[in-house]
Order: structure tokens, then C-alpha cells, then sequence
């Protein structure tokens, strides 16, 4: 239904970009409509920063100056043929966009802004001080526009051609974040320590956003040098910056959101132009209603009253296609009893606080082992350690033979160790088929350029992974609920759909930070099960976990942690008769020739359960 309706509504689209321009010959409606479209092109491409990934940016004038002044140097000094001079100005302008983005994602928030207002207002002093290269005020005349048969465009071809570069940048972009690349997108701004823990690379992401902003908006300059053949620094200010970040804000982050902000906000100023005065605040008003009216700006005002006139809007296809069972690779599954993850000497400090002081560890392939301690003990902090959010001040971990010590969360991940968080960290907005589907983000082998231009290969394996996350969903009992929002499930479902993420990621390791936080006595026992039957598929699990019943029903291995420091491991009931555990739960001294007593017979049980002896 969606495919049919993005056809028709594609072609309706193409025939007035095709009919407009024919039924007038006023050169000032052609203007108005041909800036549409070049409004639009720097649009498309910050809505991918700023709608998808969150990124706030208020220095794109910079680079729409790059564009436009690219065009115009190699056209009127260096000779080069306009259209080549066209499509290096995307190029020059997305080489910007690496320098922008390297430093300034170093920043968050209101900080990151204030770097690319920075990279604007330098971009604009520098073109209109440095007078022997970019003419200042006075500007470069002469640029080349493309031609077609040796005969320059008109104002009617240059709408024609406007609209067919918007349509084909909207079919692209509209392809690219449809797939993997537009999941990890909205992964990265809902939650990016999430987004990191599933394989998904924050920074590289943040990066890509800002180049494929930077080429859409260099494309734009380029064509407004072109079409005018002149530019000077007078095209460029901090009011510009500020006049593309309304289009999206006020359009709306869906993918459609840009053509209305284009459309509405270039037909106002073109209004507003006999009032200079009246220009600035009616953008501010504006920028003010779209924040506080219309969060989800004017696409999403208008698809929330589309679907509340028209009530079978909401509806969405069952998935009715039989699942088989999910498992891992063959490959995947290593053979039991063999060391996969080993600890040595790890430690970290928070000036005076140490939560990790000397710890050492080794979990074995096909056990439990479970991590416990009283609040403040440092698990969490451990397991932070162990999957790369937090790298430890020193120490070695080797998981699965490798060295892992400095690596980030994604690589950690990509190598087979999965972990959920203590706080639930689902991508809240996005469905819970979409939120498996990032957990598959590095099982997905194609790549940028495939899912740019919508390739068949793209399409077979956003189809693939579907199938996929459809049979996790089974496997954790969720699949009725793929197709809502995550952040509409009940709790006890949110925990377990965050399981259900962790899974996709083919995890050899699995760390589980309190699943059963907030779960009523019931959701408790089917964990239980759950957590059995992914012992089950092969994978090793490490929880962290203050229900005592389940760490006795479900351990093969405990570890105890207090103060930052072990202070026992072993088998269940050896640790729940330890002294030390007693006292750190308890907050009890205890008698050091006791301690001594009860240590040894705490290896002694350890010996036993290696050799085959029973335990709980």
C-alpha cells in the first residue's frame, strides 16, 4: 500500500514539475519555483543531520558558499566545463562537510552548534576579505550554467532541471533511509551509547550525516552561482544558515518533510521580500510555532490529522509469513567448556571512587555466570568495562582469543559479546521490528552505495534481515507486536525486546544488566525460561541480577563483587554460604579464621562442579 501510494504520489509530482513551468511566462514565478527546488536540495540533505541524527547545525551557508564558489572559480579561472564543475562542487562541499564534522563531533548539544556557526561566519569572512580570489562584495561574474546542445538553459529549463535533480535526490535519500542506514541514523540520535552496543558506529554515522548535508547543499549553491552566473559574499550570512534549518524544522524530520518546508517557507519569503524588516521576525515566529505547536513540524501535523479523518491510515500489513525457529550460524557456536572471555587486573577509577579495582575474570562457553554484590559494588561498572563503553585505566581482556583492551563498543560487538543495560535503552520511536533490525546492523553486508540507489541486492537483504527479526520475535514470544512503536509496549516487554535486540546480534558472550529489574513475579519466571533457552542456542551468558531465586535457579558460576573488588566466586550454594558475601550483603564483620574456614570449602565445592559434582 505504501509502495502504491509513493508511486502515485511520485508521479503526481513529476507531472507538475513538468506542467508548472508551461503555463506561465512570468520570469519571476519561474524564479520563485526554481528556488523551491534548490531550497529543497539543501534541505533533503540537513534533514538527514538534523531530523535523523539530531545533529544541530547553523553554519550551512558555509557551505553552500563552498558550492557555489567552487563552481564559479573552476568555471571562470580554471576553464572547466560546467557540468563537471557542477557535480566537484557536491564533491568539494562533502570534503568540507569531513572537516566540519571531525572536530566538531568531538562537542555536543548547544556546543556543537556554536562550531558550525563558527565554520559559517569564518567561510564568510574569509570570502569577503579575500578580495584577489573571491572578489568580496563586488562578487565573480561570468559563471558558466550547463547547457544542453550548445544552448544555455532558460528560466524554464532551469526549473525542469531543478526538479529532476530534487527527484532523483529525494528517490536516493528516500532509499537510504528506508534501510539500514536510516535505522542507524535515528539509533545514533535516540540513544547513542544503545546504538554503539548493537554495532552501530556513532561517530562514523555523525560523519556520513554531515557529508551528505554538506553535497546536497553545496549542489544548491552551485546552482544558485549558475543560474544567476554571479555570486558574491552578499549570498552569504548567518541568516541563510538559519532560513535552512527552519525548512526542516518546520517541515518535519519524515522524509517528505523537506518538500513542505521548501515549499511553504521560499513562497513566504518571496512575500516577505517587499519587508525586509518584517523578514527576520516572521522566521523567528515561525521557528517559535513549529517548536511548541507542531514538534513533529508540518508533515507530521498533517499525517496526525490524515490518520484522524481517515482512521484506516494506521493500519499496517500483518505479518502473517512462517517463521522457522532462530538459532545461530554453526559457525557461530563454539564447543563448551573452552575459556571466552578472561580478565586480568582490571581497574577504574573516578578520582577518590573505585568501582573496579583489580578485578579479574574468566567465563567458560555454555555456563551462566551470574554477578552479584550489594548496590555500589561495581557491576554495572564491570560490564561497561568488559563491552567497551568504558575503557578500564588498566588491565587486559581477551575475549575469544583476541585482545579487545581500547577497542570501541561496535567493534566489541561485531566480534560476538551483546549486553542490555540496567536502564532500558530501546530506540523508542522506531517499531520493535525496526529495533531487532538495528541489532542486525553488522550482519548486513551492503553497502552505502547499494542502499543509496535502492539496488536489488539492498532490497533482498532489508528483506532478508525482516525474516530474521521476525523469528527473534518469535523466539521471545513478541512477534504480534513487530509493527508498534517500542515505546508503547508494556514494560515487561520493553526489557524484553531489549533482549530481543541483543540477540540479533549474533552474540557469542550475552551480558545482561538486571534483567529482571521491574518485572512483576511471573515475567520473573518466564525470564528464567527465556534465559535457559538462549543458554540453549549456545551462547554464554554473564547477568548481573539482585533476584537471588533466579541467580540460584539459573547459574552455573557466581561472582561476587563488593566495593569494587571480588571477594568470591564459585558455584551458587558454595557463594551463598560464603562469609565474605554474607558480610557484604549483610554489612556483618566476620572472623578471619572463619573467612579462612569457609574459603576452602568454597574451592573445594568450585573443584567439585569441574569434575562433574552437583550444584543449584
Amino acid at each position: 500500500m505504501q509502495k502504491k501510494t509513493h508511486r502515485i504520489g511520485l508521479l503526481a509530482v513529476i507531472a507538475i514539475i513538468v506542467i508548472l513551468p508551461l503555463s506561465t511566462t512570468n520570469g519571476f514565478y519561474l524564479k520563485v519555483l526554481f528556488l523551491i527546488g534548490v531550497n529543497y536540495l539543501a534541505a533533503a540533505g540537513l534533514n538527514v543531520l538534523v531530523g535523523y541524527t539530531g545533529q544541530k547545525s547553523l553554519g550551512h551557508a558555509g557551505l553552500f558558499a563552498v558550492g557555489a564558489y567552487t563552481v564559479a572559480l573552476l568555471t571562470t579561472k580554471a576553464g572547466w566545463n560546467p557540468w563537471l564543475a557542477f557535480a566537484a562542487s557536491g564533491l568539494v562541499a562533502g570534503v568540507f562537510g569531513i572537516v566540519i564534522a571531525l572536530p566538531a563531533l568531538r562537542v555536543k548539544g548547544p556546543a556543537l552548534a556554536m562550531v558550525t556557526i563558527a565554520f559559517g561566519i569564518v567561510v564568510e569572512k574569509i570570502v569577503s576579505e579575500w578580495q584577489d580570489v573571491f572578489a568580496g562584495q563586488q562578487g565573480i561574474y561570468g559563471v558558466v550554467p550547463p547547457s544542453l546542445g550548445g544552448v544555455p538553459f532558460g528560466p524554464k529549463d532551469w526549473v525542469w532541471f531543478v526538479g529532476f535533480l530534487g527527484v532523483v535526490t529525494h528517490l536516493m535519500i528516500r532509499a537510504l533511509l528506508n534501510g539500514k542506514y536510516g535505522r542507524a541514523f535515528k539509533a545514533v540520535n535516540a540513544a547513542e551509547v544503545a546504538a554503539e552496543s548493537v554495532g552501530v558506529s556513532v561517530y562514523r554515522f555523525k560523519v556520513l550525516a554531515f557529508v551528505i548535508s554538506a553535497v546536497t547543499c553545496g549542489l544548491a549553491g552551485a546552482l544558485i552561482a549558475q543560474q544567476n552566473q554571479y555570486i558574491s559574499s552578499d549570498f552569504i550570512t548567518f541568516g541563510l544558515s538559519i532560513f535552512f534549518l527552519l525548512m526542516v524544522l518546520f517541515g518535519g524530520s519524515s522524509i517528505y518533510g523537506p518538500i513542505l518546508g521548501a515549499i511553504v517557507l521560499t513562497l513566504l519569503d518571496a512575500f516577505l521580500a517587499r519587508w525586509p524588516h518584517l523578514q527576520h521576525f516572521s522566521y523567528g515566529a515561525l521557528l517559535l510555532f513549529a517548536l511548541y505547536v507542531m514538534p513533529d513540524g508540518l508533515s507530521g501535523a498533517i499525517r496526525a490529522a490524515a490518520r484522524r479523518i481517515w482512521p484506516g491510515l494506521k493500519r499496517v500489513a500483518r505479518m502473517t509469513e512462517t517463521a522457522a525457529p532462530w538459532k545461530l550460524q554453526r559457525d557461530e557456536v563454539l564447543e563448551p567448556e573452552r575459556p571466552l572471555l578472561k580478565a586480568q587486573g582490571l581497574f577504574k577509577a573516578y578520582g577518590g571512587v573505585v568501582p573496579t579495582n583489580d578485578v579479574s575474570i574468566e567465563l567458560k562457553t555454555g555456563h551462566i555466570h551470574s554477578l552479584i554484590g550489594p548496590n555500589g559494588a561495581g557491576k554495572t561498572t564491570l560490564l561497561n568495562i568488559l563491552s567497551g563503553i568504558v575503557p578500564p585505566d588498566r588491565g587486559v581482556i581477551h575475549f575469544n582469543g583476541r585482545d579487545i583492551g581500547g577497542m570501541a563498543a561496535h567493534q566489541i560487538c561485531s566480534l560476538g559479546l551483546a549486553r542490555t543495560f540496567q536502564n532500558l535503552k530501546l530506540f523508542t520511536d522506531m517499531t520493535v521490528l525496526d529495533n531487532v533490525k538495528v541489532g542486525l546492523h553488522t550482519r548486513m553486508r551492503v553497502g552505502f552505495t547499494s542502499c543509496l540507489w535502492g539496488l536489488p541486492s539492498a532490497l533482498r537483504e532489508e528483506h532478508a534481515a525482516s525474516r530474521e527479526a521476525l523469528q527473534i520475535l518469535e523466539f521471545l514470544g513478541l512477534r504480534g507486536k513487530a509493527n508498534e512503536l517500542a515505546g508503547s509496549l508494556p514494560y515487561g516487554l520493553q526489557r524484553r525486546l531489549e533482549l530481543a535486540r541483543a540477540l540479533a546480534t549474533h552474540p557469542r558472550l550475552l551480558l545482561l544488566d538486571e534483567p529482571a529489574a521491574g518485572l512483576n513475579p511471573h515475567e520473573t519466571r518466564d525470564l528464567i525460561a527465556v534465559i535457559a533457552n538462549i543458554r540453549q542456542l549456545g551462547i554464554t551468558v554473564l547477568l548481573i541480577e539482585h533476584h537471588m531465586d533466579l541467580v540460584m535457579a539459573i547459574s552455573d558460576h557466581v561472582i561476587v563483587l563488593d566495593y569494587g573488588e571480588k571477594i568470591a566466586e564459585g558455584v551458587p550454594l558454595a557463594v551463598q554460604s560464603n562469609p565474605r558475601v554474607i558480610a557484604a550483603y549483610l554489612g556483618e564483620d566476620v572472623d578471619e579464621s572463619d573467612e579462612s574456614d569457609e574459603s576452602d570449602e568454597s574451592d573445594e565445592a568450585s573443584r567439585d562442579d569441574a569434575t562433574g559434582g552437583h550444584h543449584g
